[in-house]
């Protein structure tokens, strides 16, 4: 076996890239990347009836989108099947595989979950030491398939001793022969099963370490004896802990649905280097509380002995699962919204405008304005708005007051800052003090206010709140002072005194 790091990232096909997935891809690309090594793409897409383009092309974007291109790929399984098969026959012909032509059952009018236990008693009853093909003659066995007899094939486990083999994070693993079956390799039809095709592609594309989840780890003892039927040395084995939701069940893309979705996350707002951050903490330590690591520090700090035994959870609000709602912003797991905030806060303002003019050209805010004569306005506001901001979708929600007159009024604002009937004369004779400053600043403007307020009897903090739910339409948002000065004054002016038809 090769010296050089060689890993797979191999999901099926069979719906969008989940939460669970893109953290064994992030898993697999950051061990690659820390020993210089190969990081490969398979779509093991031999489930024909469950799998389809456009899925292969979901895992692609969400991968691309975090960032996490492999060096080679995408392969997929289903151009490997004559390689599959011609293993199958390898271990035939070398007595470690046998044709079982057993017949084929007809399927009852039953579900597929009533079925699991008659499998179950049909395995035990078909298993190694009960089925009598097991022994028959290749000569004998030969004759029937030349016939047209339709045959399976079904891998011989020694019947007595061990399977054993070490796990990098959960350490010796072993299972008795007696209680694993005759696994089939080649159903009666030709089509190669996932046992089999799995363990062909890793040796032929010559991988060094296989990881992957931990609903793996039975598996891997079928594939170990295939690994050792076929005389090939075993790769290393790293299983990671599960993803549990917050009820400590498995999570689930049927029973979870978006919120388990690698795209949603991007087109609800995400950096994909935070959530790239996010998925590397669960279920992995660094060795220290530093939880704001760059994709740097990750390759650098990434080890599979930092990695888990024990389940990570994922605190998604799973009483908002089945409606998902659409403008609620907590939504996810609250500390990957903090992280992504975090990400937001600090990123080169030269980034953040980048990824807030994506968002605006979708969300139809964009003035071509901002890339020339206020471009250095569009700069400022977005570097305001930032602090208080989770997701890069804020800055078209939350942030749409500051770039558009088309914005609506809270309506709990407008109760709590609004109800004051002196308002209806107060915010008309702010306006005008405020039209009347030469020099529009924050130092001037916050002058006038004050001023103003002292003249009238009233707080100061009366007229402030009431002209932050005026100018915005909220009741919390930067320094109200600051929020004049990125209206500018007359787009101030004009809102302070179109508010009284709000009172």
């Amino acid at each position: 076996m090769t010296d050089t790091v060689r890993v797979r990232f191999a999901p099926s096909p069979t719906g969008y890239l989940h939460l669970g997935g893109a953290r064994t891809a992030l898993f697999n690309w950051l061990f690659a990347r820390q020993h210089k090594g190969t990081f490969i793409l398979r779509i093991e897409d031999t489930d024909i009836e469950r799998s389809s383009d456009a899925m292969v092309q979901g895992i692609l974007e969400g991968m691309h989108w975090l960032g996490l291109d492999p060096d080679e790929g995408p392969f997929f399984q289903s151009s490997f099947v004559e390689q599959h098969r011609a293993a199958a026959r390898r271990l035939i012909e070398a007595g470690r595989a046998y044709y079982d032509f057993t017949p084929k059952q007809p399927p009852r009018d039953r579900t597929v979950k009533e079925q699991i236990p008659d499998r179950t008693r049909a395995q035990a009853l078909i298993g190694k030491e009960r089925n009598p093909y097991r022994d028959l003659p290749l000569e004998e066995a030969a004759r029937r398939i030349e016939a047209g007899e339709p045959a399976a094939i079904r891998l011989k486990v020694p019947e007595e001793g061990v399977s054993r083999f070490e796990d990098l994070v959960y350490g010796t693993q072993e299972r008795d022969y007696s209680d694993i079956e005759d696994l089939v390799l080649i159903r009666s039809d030709g089509h190669p099963l996932y046992n089999l095709s799995v363990v062909v592609d890793d040796i032929e594309m010559r991988i060094t370490h296989v990881i992957r989840g931990q609903d793996h780890l039975t598996n891997t003892h079928k594939q170990v004896l295939i690994y050792e039927a076929l005389g090939v040395a075993l790769p290393q084995f790293a299983h990671l802990p599960l993803i549990f939701a917050p009820g400590r069940e498995k999570l689930s893309k049927r029973k979870h649905g978006e919120v388990v979705s690698v795209t949603t996350y991007r087109d609800r707002g995400f950096v994909s280097d935070a959530l790239v951050n996010f998925l590397a903490l669960l279920g992995w330590s660094p060795g220290s509380d530093k939880e704001i690591m760059t994709r740097q520090e990750l390759i650098e700090k990434f080890s599979l002995e930092g990695v888990h035994k024990a389940a990570a959870i994922f605190n998604f609000n799973e009483s908002k699962e089945d409606s998902f709602p659409q403008d609620a912003r907590d939504w996810t797991d609250p500390k990957a919204l903090w992280m992504n905030g975090e990400y937001i806060r600090s990123m080169p303002i030269e980034e953040l405008t980048s990824m807030v003019a994506k968002e605006f050209k979708k969300a139809g805010l964009w003035s071509d304005g901002y890339e020339t004569d206020k471009r250095e306005w569009f700069a400022q506001t977005v570097d305001l708005l930032r602090a208080r901001y989770r997701a890069i979708t804020d800055f078209s929600a939350l942030g749409r007051p500051y770039f558009t007159d088309d914005f609506e009024y809270e309506e709990a604002a407008v109760k709590k800052n609004l109800k004051d009937e002196r308002l209806k004369e107060l915010l008309p004779g702010l306006a005008e003090r405020l039209a009347s400053i030469d020099e529009f600043t924050h130092d001037a403007a916050e002058a006038v206010l004050r001023n103003y307020a002292e003249e009238n009897g009233v707080k100061a903090g009366l007229l402030i709140n009431a002209a932050r739910t005026a100018l915005t339409g909220q009741s919390v948002g930067p320094g109200m002072f600051d929020i004049m000065i990125a209206l500018g004054q007359k787009r101030t002016v004009e809102r302070l005194r179109q508010a009284v038809a709000l009172l």
